[in-house]
């Protein structure tokens, strides 16, 4: 699922760019930047799936809705837009964002659980007491 939330960001990014993004000033490179990091996580996802992978994917999430924000808020290098234009796109792309971001948060909470599960458990009733320690007899 994060790759593929991961692609779809990609696939959005990457047609904005070809779209006309690519002419803006700063913006553009940023949207092919954002593309292929987004691409390069995913395919990586694909083979295995790290802690620095997916914290990598969040990085890329954060950074395209904190762009977004930016964009439609104070301006981003001089370049602001409004609402959920261009349509279908920002839509699309946001939700692609906010699942990834989802899917890593669900993913690091199963495997703090899964951790916590498998952990041996220790409480004061496990405890060996020095003084009743059996000794081996010698031979």
């Amino acid at each position: 699922m994060l790759a593929a939330t991961l692609a779809a960001s990609e696939y959005i990014h990457t047609q904005l760019y070809i779209d006309g993004y690519r002419f803006i000033h700063v913006i553009g490179p940023l949207f092919l930047l954002q593309a292929d990091a987004a691409f390069a996580v995913a395919a990586l996802l694909l083979l295995a799936a790290p802690l620095l992978l997916r914290i990598a994917a969040a990085a890329i999430a954060i950074g395209a809705l904190a762009g977004f924000v930016a964009s439609r808020t104070i301006g981003l290098f001089e370049f602001t837009e409004r609402g959920l234009q261009p349509a279908p796109q920002t839509l699309l792309s946001l939700i692609a964002e906010t699942l990834t971001l989802l899917t890593v948060v669900a993913w690091q909470a199963f495997e703090v659980r899964r951790h916590r599960r498998t952990r041996p458990h220790h409480d004061a009733t496990s405890r060996v007491r020095r003084d009743l320690r059996t000794t081996t007899p010698d031979r």
